[in-house]
């Protein structure tokens, strides 16, 4: 008896690669092709997130597409609440400007993903700045360094710090 299935045999092929355990990697899916296959997941009453972890094979086809599609995979990621993915994926959007995102896509990733990822960028410009504006310590004097000198390397040390703390980004 034949069963009609409304999925194209790409999608249904992933997802019957990931219920096997199986690696879909040598069939090289397109990135889109492998987000609808997860998408559908839910329709056959499979959890995404039974299928997507660090141990198994869909997680790391998933990340290898992570420097292409940051945003998008976040978005999966945020989405399905699969933690992991999201956290190795967010080091690829750190040179993204947050204003840059689309509504559509805010709403895709979700309040408590799009907060961490607001959070991640503010963390890593406050780190950033921490570290940038202690000025270095002084030591004692040399013939070469005195405290002049130091006094001197401590004003100079203050505007380089200043001027790169106000342009800081969270990809530097």
């Amino acid at each position: 008896m034949a069963i009609p299935i409304e999925e194209s045999s790409d999608i249904l092929n992933i997802i019957l690669h990931s219920i096997y355990d199986m690696s879909c990697s040598h069939y090289t899916p397109p990135f889109h092709t492998l987000v609808a296959a997860v998408e559908r997941m839910e329709h056959y009453g499979l959890q995404p997130r039974t299928f997507i972890t660090p141990a198994r094979p869909l997680f790391g086809i998933l990340l290898a597409q992570a420097p292409l599609y940051p945003v998008d995979l976040y978005a999966v990621a945020g989405k399905y609440e699969l933690e992991d993915l999201a956290v190795m994926t967010s080091s690829h959007l750190l040179s993204m400007p947050l204003a840059s995102l689309s509504d559509h896509m805010c709403r895709r990733i979700g309040p408590i993903y799009l907060k961490r990822l607001f959070f991640l960028h503010f963390g890593r410009c406050e780190a950033l700045k921490r570290v940038l504006l202690a000025p270095p310590h002084p030591h004692p004097p040399t013939a070469t360094c005195d405290f002049t000198e130091q006094k001197r390397l401590t004003r100079a040390w203050a505007l380089a710090a200043a001027y790169l703390a106000w342009e800081a980004r969270p990809g530097v």
